[in-house]
């Protein structure tokens, strides 16, 4: 199949649960939300980051809160899920199971956790980048990035963001191990310095303006030098990861790197 950008609309399916904290003589309080890959039977969690609003002793749900997230990944989530729903306890109620369409797991866990949960405060380049769909990159990829984003995706603590930075899915198998199939992952616009042997994402030209497609690929190319210090491209080629692709050598007025890819997210 086709490597680049997709649409925020492929669906993977998955499953997930509510978790109600249940306090002596008051009504229960949902927590927390746990979501499950059908497929690969990975778990995503995520909890209330504080408790004392809904409980004047937090102790137990302190506690909850360390343990659920290092017994999920002893366990693993389907077991680990299992054991809750099996558990008689007098602290923590777990909904039924409930199905949903995915298209990146932490991005659904987030849009959970604030529909049931907590809202989730969105502070667009400090805390979320902009995810694009290949429609948005195409008109937004340039000086002023002025496309509206199909959605806002969280980041992990500790990543610096700015604002030549996004997010959108990469589709395929040619970049893997490194980029998985359909995963998310974090681009930045402005490719600065040499650009031999960064990924970076490609604008394949086509014959009409509509044609184009986007793919990622490894940059590398061999320069000659000619008079002094002037030199020009001899061959550039865009080269995949995975084995099983073949490279892709094109003239210079077929292709447009567009930005620098930064890392995966999911």
């Amino acid at each position: 199949m086709p490597f680049g950008v997709i649409s925020i609309a492929a669906r993977r399916p998955g499953t997930y649960v509510l978790l109600d904290a249940v306090l002596p003589g008051g009504p229960p309080h949902t927590i927390g939300v746990m979501l499950l890959d059908r497929e690969s039977g990975r778990g995503y969690l995520r909890l209330r980051s504080r408790f004392d609003d809904i409980a004047e002793d937090t102790e137990v749900l302190d506690a909850l809160g360390a343990d659920m997230p290092e017994r999920m990944a002893e366990l693993g989530a389907e077991l680990y899920l299992q054991s809750l729903e099996d558990a008689l306890s007098n602290a923590l109620r777990v909904s039924e199971r409930r199905p949903v369409e995915v298209d990146s797991f932490t991005r659904v866990l987030d849009r959970l956790f604030s529909e049931y949960v907590e809202k989730v405060e969105v502070q667009p380049f400090r805390t979320h980048l902009p995810l694009l769909t290949l429609e948005a990159a195409a008109g937004a990829l340039g000086a002023d990035m002025v496309a509206e984003p199909e959605d806002w995706v969280r980041l992990p603590e500790g990543v610096r963001l700015s604002r030549d930075m996004f997010v959108a899915h990469v589709a395929g198998k040619s970049m893997e191990p490194l980029i998985p199939d359909g995963s998310l992952n974090v681009f930045r616009y402005n490719v600065v310095g040499s650009r031999q042997n960064k990924i970076v994402l490609v604008e394949r030209r086509g014959a009409l303006d509509e044609s184009g497609r986007y793919s990622v690929k490894k940059y590398t190319s061999r320069k000659r030098y000619e008079s002094g210090d002037e030199w020009r491209h001899e061959q550039i080629t865009f080269v995949p990861l995975n084995p099983e692709y073949a490279p892709w050598s094109p003239e210079e007025h077929e292709f447009r790197v567009v930005a620098e890819w930064v890392r995966t997210l999911e």
